[in-house]
């Protein structure tokens, strides 16, 4: 349960406690949490005329057991910036993705000098309505179910990435349906006794933009919306009431979009994805070396080195639902995800850490004669962005199962660091399997798969085979693989 107050009316421990009491000058009770206190701050250097600005709080703290991850969501009115065309709005601050408090009853402490927390919190500006004189609180609820997501999965988010969330972000009809981060436009990073904490922005936008953001990138769809006001304009204010895609308001802004995609290709590098595969070369009563990773049978865990590498790779577009969320990779805190380098033609699937990745040695690498890969409708429509987007611009992208450790990796002939080979095309180190695909071949799968790029049009399920590369792809209805047994 959440509650809506002023922030003056919170507990001790909250951004409002003792913020009407002062003078304005900064200065804060000692009983203030330093963490919060930094966020706070900030907040106040922007907005010194609402010290005590309304709240959405979590009522029972996340770490009293509370459902929230998030303490609290702070609800500004922005008057906006009339010479630049934007417009009035209300402008909403998370706190709680960073470490407030700094005594490990959320984050572990590290130290300064790296990020407090997660490193970042959200920001989310709405358009304010003609009379409209408080802000709506349906976008605390979308964001506490975006720190729901980072705190379950213990993935970051980027400036860049997108949020598939395949439904209106304030449940009404609305063609705003999915989201992109980006850097607030007007809050500065914060340096708190517990580390950096920056601010993440999301944008709402149409399901044709969020394709565009996959399909080229997403850095690329978000200076396009700014360049249209009515669709965010400068600072990228969603307006929930937009009926337009900006590629509908300008038309020429396709032609952008196509030659982006033509000359850099996508970097959406992997997806949390519905997906499956099976290892056609081994009969099944041979448990070995277990062919296991058929839907319903017990797969193999992935190594630790394993899992950090397709954690590399899966730098963009994890898919969220407004109500079930991914679990974790693994224990294991992933501080940021990792955009694509500049565009080359030799890319590669090893770290850019210090502590590079390299195949565990640990782990003896299958090498696999015929495979079977199986996606759901909205997974397998990926895959001409996969091939077109990436394997033709030497790159790699990968599939990343969200109800186990299953992956799918496609890598192209230029990529390093892969174990599967143009000898031996399709390798598996565990449930991870990697699937080499030559330029020839790509553009024939290509040809073959057409009908994907028409969903509406698509009737499950469906297979396409190339009986020579020992190859099968398998559409199936979500049902399969939410009912692995049935």
């Amino acid at each position: 349960m959440e509650g809506v107050r002023p922030a003056g009316g919170a507990p001790a421990a909250g951004p409002g406690s003792g913020a009407g009491s002062g003078s304005g000058s900064g200065s804060f009770p000692s009983l203030f949490p330093p963490g919060l206190h930094g966020i706070y701050g900030e907040c106040r250097r922007l907005y010194p005329e609402q010290p005590n600005p309304l709240q959405v709080t979590a009522i029972l703290k996340y770490w009293l057991g509370g459902p929230d991850p998030l303490d609290y969501v702070s609800m500004y009115r922005n008057v906006g910036n009339p010479a630049l065309n934007v417009p009035e709005h209300w402008h909403y601050v998370s706190f709680g993705l960073s470490d407030l408090y700094g005594d490990n009853r959320v984050h572990e402490f590290t130290g300064t000098d790296g990020p407090s927390g997660f490193g970042f919190e959200l920001t989310f500006r709405l358009k304010r309505e003609t009379g409209e004189s408080a802000p709506p609180t349906w976008p605390a609820e979308l964001m506490q179910g975006l720190a729901r997501y980072v705190f379950q999965s213990e993935n970051t988010f980027c400036s860049g990435d997108h949020v598939s969330w395949h439904s209106p972000l304030d449940n009404s009809e609305s063609r705003i349906q999915h989201m992109l981060l980006t850097e607030d436009p007007q809050m500065q990073p914060v340096q708190t006794p517990f580390g950096v904490v920056t601010f993440l922005q999301i944008v709402g936008v149409c399901t044709e933009e969020l394709h565009a953001a996959q399909q080229w990138n997403g850095q690329g769809i978000l200076e396009l919306l700014r360049t249209v006001p009515v669709a965010g304009g400068p600072w990228l204010i969603t307006d929930m009431r937009r009926g337009e895609t900006i590629f509908e308001i300008d038309p020429h802004l396709q032609e952008r979009v196509d030659k982006g995609i033509e000359t850099d290709g996508s970097n959406l590098s992997g997806v949390s994805a519905k997906c499956a595969w099976d290892d056609l070369s081994r009969p099944p009563e041979d448990d070995e070396d277990s062919r296991s990773i058929c839907i319903g049978t017990q797969p193999r865990r992935l190594s630790g080195k394993d899992t950090e590498q397709i954690r590399e790779t899966l730098r963009r577009g994890l898919e969220i639902n407004s109500k079930p969320v991914l679990p974790p990779i693994n224990a294991q805190r992933q501080n940021g995800l990792n955009h694509d380098r500049a565009p080359s033609r030799k890319d590669s699937l090893e770290s850019e850490s210090s502590a590079a990745i390299i195949p565990h040695e640990l782990i003896r690498t299958r090498q696999l004669e015929s495979v079977h890969l199986k996606f759901n409708q909205e997974s397998g429509a990926l895959i001409p962005l996969c091939l077109r987007g990436r394997l033709l611009h030497g790159r790699h992208f990968t599939y990343k199962s969200i109800t186990g450790d299953t992956a799918i990796t496609f890598v192209s002939t230029g990529v390093e660091g892969a174990f599967a080979t143009e000898e031996h095309p399709y390798a598996a180190h565990g449930p991870w399997l990697q699937i080499l695909l030559t330029e020839e071949f790509v553009e024939r799968m290509l040809e073959d798969l057409e009908d994907l790029n028409s969903p509406e049009e698509f009737k499950l399920p469906k297979e396409y085979s190339w009986p020579e590369k020992k190859l099968k792809v398998s559409i199936l209805p979500d049902a399969v693989f939410d009912n692995p047994l049935h």
